[in-house]
């Protein structure tokens, strides 16, 4: 019997073998990635600098350890390097698998930064658990950081780096943080509050190029102004591991195109996670995530089931400015009805008849979220 076999060790890969495992005990499974096999949380890379949780704190059972418990063979240091859908065998640096379903959770890379100069090179982005360990050695002994971008990785980064006494510059070209998600306001005050803290803005400015300059970096904006930091942070975005299923011949967009029973365009393999693009939406959180390995799991051990999302708010883990977003779906005529309170800022999507499509809830109005995803569900 052909195992059920996944490619990625991520949140995705191992939440989906631990949910086959949930339902069945017996088919075999596979699990190849190209990294360690370590099982750790990616969310947690952006806020366990002033937790002071190193890397090694961070990781969880080993690949030998996730294996046992699971009842499944696990295969660390292992790249896939083709799919073969016809015959259905992969193609890795280690040899042929072959496989009954194929799973492919191969996440996402982050966006390349496009700096020219010298020091382009020494740029850091932090997308796993090794990436973490490298900017934790770079940051050793210095005090100033320079994150490109203020998007929801770049403000959690910021607000860690600075709760851990760095000072901070963020580069972003949006008006506010968080500008495709949040209405000015909520915007403000999470800068604000950032700021407080230590950051400085560089809204609407983008970095072009980036030299060594004093046992550090300068970081040249659009505008001619310079920033000078001793370490370089890009957060400016992800873009979903497509190559491997463009290459076999599957249907991409943003991502892996996938249905709602997270099948691909070939036969027996599914996406899964950040690479995937469920009905048309990439949803790179980890809510979705969870929605989807449990419904996927499912289907591979018999019971097909389609994902189906409840209401789901994304929690910025921003403790200076907590920030809880429910975005309107994507296309909806309406706007925003905006209370600014003195513990924080509580902004309601509305439709032409005044029904709630959306929220964004800062500060201490994030505590009422509960109440509102009962007021959408009802």
């Amino acid at each position: 019997m052909q195992p059920i076999l996944i490619v990625g060790s991520g949140l995705a890969g191992y939440t989906l073998l631990k949910e086959i495992r949930k339902r069945d005990s017996t088919t075999p499974v596979t699990l190849v990635t190209a990294d360690d096999g370590v099982f750790y949380s990616k969310p947690n890379l952006s806020n366990a600098l002033a937790a002071g949780k190193s890397a090694a704190a961070l990781a969880g059972a080993s690949p030998e350890k996730m294996a046992a418990d699971f009842g499944a063979t696990v295969k660390p240091r292992t790249r896939v390097l083709a799919i073969d859908t016809t015959r259905r065998r992969v193609q890795t640096d280690q040899g042929e698998l072959g496989y009954g379903k194929l799973v492919l959770a191969l996440g996402a890379d982050p966006i390349p930064h496009g700096l020219s100069g010298s020091a382009a090179g020494d740029v850091l982005a932090v997308n796993d658990l090794a990436d973490y360990a490298a900017f934790r050695r770079a940051i050793e002994g210095k005090r100033r950081v320079a994150v490109l971008g203020g998007g929801l990785i770049g403000c959690e980064f910021a607000n860690d780096l600075a709760q851990a006494g760095f000072a901070v510059d963020v580069v972003h070209l949006g008006a506010w943080p968080l500008e495709r998600l949040i209405p000015p306001e909520a915007g403000e005050r999470l800068a604000d509050s950032l700021a407080a803290l230590g950051v400085t803005w560089h809204f609407g400015r983008s970095a072009k190029s980036v030299e060594p300059d004093a046992g550090g970096y300068r970081l040249v904006l659009d505008d001619g102004s310079a920033v000078v930091a001793e370490v370089v942070l890009s957060a400016i975005g992800l873009r979903p591991r497509v190559q491997l299923a463009q290459a076999a011949g599957m249907q991409v967009g943003r991502g892996i195109r996938a249905d709602r029973l997270l099948e691909t365009s070939a036969a027996d393999v599914y996406a899964l996670g950040d690479c995937a693009e469920v009905d048309g939406a990439n949803l790179p959180f980890v809510q979705p995530l969870l929605v989807q390995a449990r419904a996927l799991a499912a289907t591979l051990t018999g019971t097909p089931t389609a994902v189906a999302y409840p209401a789901m708010p994304v929690m910025v883990k921003t403790p200076a400015q907590p920030v809880a977003v429910l975005p309107p779906k994507a296309g909806v005529a309406g706007g925003w009805q905006v209370d600014c309170g003195e513990g924080g800022v509580c902004a309601l999507h509305l439709g032409k008849a005044g029904e709630m499509q959306g929220f964004v809830l800062t500060g201490s109005e994030t505590g009422r979220r509960t109440a509102l995803l009962k007021q959408l569900a009802a």
